[in-house]
Protein backbone atom coordinates (compact mmCIF):
# COMPACT_ATOMS: atom_id res chain seq x y z
CA UNK A 1 0.00 0.00 0.00
CA UNK A 2 1.49 3.24 -1.21
CA UNK A 3 1.67 6.06 1.48
CA UNK A 4 -0.59 8.85 0.95
CA UNK A 5 1.77 11.74 2.31
CA UNK A 6 2.52 14.26 -0.34
CA UNK A 7 5.64 17.11 0.32
CA UNK A 8 3.98 20.46 0.28
CA UNK A 9 7.48 22.24 0.28
CA UNK A 10 11.01 20.57 1.09
CA UNK A 11 13.55 23.08 3.00
CA UNK A 12 17.47 22.11 2.74
CA UNK A 13 19.61 24.27 5.44
CA UNK A 14 23.61 23.48 4.24
CA UNK A 15 25.85 23.43 7.28
CA UNK A 16 28.69 25.90 6.86
CA UNK A 17 31.65 23.92 7.69
CA UNK A 18 32.14 20.90 5.53
CA UNK A 19 28.90 21.30 3.29
CA UNK A 20 29.09 17.09 3.65
CA UNK A 21 25.83 17.11 6.02
CA UNK A 22 22.23 19.32 6.11
CA UNK A 23 19.31 19.31 7.83
CA UNK A 24 16.01 18.97 5.74
CA UNK A 25 12.71 19.76 6.84
CA UNK A 26 9.80 18.33 4.86
CA UNK A 27 5.81 19.96 5.15
CA UNK A 28 3.33 18.05 3.94
CA UNK A 29 -0.28 18.45 2.73
CA UNK A 30 -1.49 18.30 6.05
CA UNK A 31 0.81 20.93 7.31
CA UNK A 32 2.94 18.01 9.54
CA UNK A 33 6.53 18.81 9.19
CA UNK A 34 9.17 16.83 9.60
CA UNK A 35 12.91 16.77 9.81
CA UNK A 36 16.08 14.56 9.34
CA UNK A 37 19.51 15.02 9.07
CA UNK A 38 21.52 14.34 5.12
CA UNK A 39 25.15 12.97 5.18
CA UNK A 40 27.79 11.81 2.74
CA UNK A 41 30.57 9.17 3.44
CA UNK A 42 32.97 12.26 3.93
CA UNK A 43 31.15 13.32 6.89
CA UNK A 44 31.23 9.79 8.61
CA UNK A 45 34.92 9.37 7.50
CA UNK A 46 35.13 13.21 9.68
CA UNK A 47 33.53 12.04 12.52
CA UNK A 48 35.60 9.20 12.87
CA UNK A 49 38.97 11.33 12.40
CA UNK A 50 37.63 13.30 15.12
CA UNK A 51 36.72 10.84 17.43
CA UNK A 52 40.45 9.60 17.06
CA UNK A 53 41.55 12.69 17.96
CA UNK A 54 39.65 12.90 21.39
CA UNK A 55 41.05 9.54 21.93
CA UNK A 56 44.52 10.03 21.49
CA UNK A 57 44.22 12.93 23.96
CA UNK A 58 42.49 11.19 26.64
CA UNK A 59 45.18 8.64 28.86
CA UNK A 60 42.78 5.94 29.37
CA UNK A 61 41.15 5.56 25.64
CA UNK A 62 42.31 3.52 23.25
CA UNK A 63 43.31 5.06 19.77
CA UNK A 64 40.35 4.05 17.40
CA UNK A 65 37.90 5.33 14.48
CA UNK A 66 34.58 5.23 15.37
CA UNK A 67 31.40 7.64 14.39
CA UNK A 68 28.61 7.53 17.16
CA UNK A 69 25.65 9.46 15.59
CA UNK A 70 23.00 10.42 18.11
CA UNK A 71 19.90 11.36 15.87
CA UNK A 72 19.16 9.59 13.09
CA UNK A 73 20.89 10.54 9.87
CA UNK A 74 20.67 9.08 6.56
CA UNK A 75 23.39 8.59 4.33
CA UNK A 76 23.44 9.26 0.65
CA UNK A 77 26.34 9.72 -2.07
CA UNK A 78 25.45 13.70 -2.79
CA UNK A 79 23.63 16.02 -0.95
CA UNK A 80 22.47 18.02 -4.43
CA UNK A 81 18.32 18.33 -4.22
CA UNK A 82 17.20 15.94 -6.76
CA UNK A 83 19.21 13.26 -4.33
CA UNK A 84 17.33 14.40 -1.03
CA UNK A 85 13.98 14.63 -2.68
CA UNK A 86 14.38 11.20 -4.65
CA UNK A 87 15.13 9.94 -0.96
CA UNK A 88 12.55 11.49 0.55
CA UNK A 89 10.32 10.08 -2.40
CA UNK A 90 11.67 6.41 -2.43
CA UNK A 91 10.83 6.48 1.76
CA UNK A 92 7.71 7.60 1.59
CA UNK A 93 6.71 4.59 -0.82
CA UNK A 94 8.67 2.39 0.80
CA UNK A 95 6.58 3.82 3.63
CA UNK A 96 9.14 4.13 6.18
CA UNK A 97 9.32 7.97 6.01
CA UNK A 98 8.51 8.53 9.67
CA UNK A 99 10.66 5.80 10.83
CA UNK A 100 13.74 7.90 9.67
CA UNK A 101 12.24 11.41 10.08
CA UNK A 102 11.46 13.33 12.80
CA UNK A 103 7.56 14.94 13.60
CA UNK A 104 8.45 18.37 14.55
CA UNK A 105 5.01 19.59 14.39
CA UNK A 106 2.81 19.06 17.96
CA UNK A 107 -0.06 16.86 18.35
CA UNK A 108 -3.26 18.60 19.50
CA UNK A 109 -3.98 19.47 23.05
CA UNK A 110 -5.56 16.94 24.91
CA UNK A 111 -7.84 18.28 28.02
CA UNK A 112 -7.50 15.94 30.89
CA UNK A 113 -11.10 17.64 33.23
CA UNK A 114 -10.50 14.70 36.04
CA UNK A 115 -7.12 15.72 37.09
CA UNK A 116 -5.48 18.95 35.10
CA UNK A 117 -6.25 20.84 32.20
CA UNK A 118 -3.67 21.72 29.29
CA UNK A 119 -4.59 24.57 27.38
CA UNK A 120 -3.16 25.37 23.72
CA UNK A 121 -1.00 27.36 25.25
CA UNK A 122 0.44 25.48 27.34
CA UNK A 123 0.70 22.59 25.12
CA UNK A 124 3.02 24.56 22.36
CA UNK A 125 5.58 25.07 25.46
CA UNK A 126 6.11 21.14 26.52
CA UNK A 127 6.52 18.76 23.41
CA UNK A 128 3.98 16.34 23.65
CA UNK A 129 6.35 14.04 22.67
CA UNK A 130 9.80 12.85 23.52
CA UNK A 131 10.96 13.07 19.95
CA UNK A 132 8.74 16.06 18.82
CA UNK A 133 9.65 19.97 19.35
CA UNK A 134 7.28 22.94 19.16
CA UNK A 135 5.57 24.44 16.52
CA UNK A 136 7.47 27.50 17.35
CA UNK A 137 10.56 26.36 17.17
CA UNK A 138 9.70 24.16 13.51
CA UNK A 139 8.70 27.61 12.51
CA UNK A 140 11.76 29.69 13.55
CA UNK A 141 14.28 26.73 12.30
CA UNK A 142 12.30 27.23 8.75
CA UNK A 143 12.91 31.30 8.71
CA UNK A 144 16.63 30.22 9.52
CA UNK A 145 17.12 28.23 6.78
CA UNK A 146 19.06 28.24 3.78
CA UNK A 147 17.56 27.07 0.65
CA UNK A 148 19.58 25.39 -1.61
CA UNK A 149 18.49 25.03 -5.07
CA UNK A 150 21.29 22.38 -6.18
CA UNK A 151 25.00 21.98 -7.01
Amino acid sequence: MLSLQIPKHIWIEMYDSERDACDVIVEMEDRNMFTAVFVTLPYLRRQMELSLAVCNQLPDAQPVRYAALETPHLVVESLDRDTIEDTIDNLLTLENFEAVFTQVTEEPATTDTSTTRTTTAEAKLVPTNGTRATQEIAAVVISDVLVVEGD
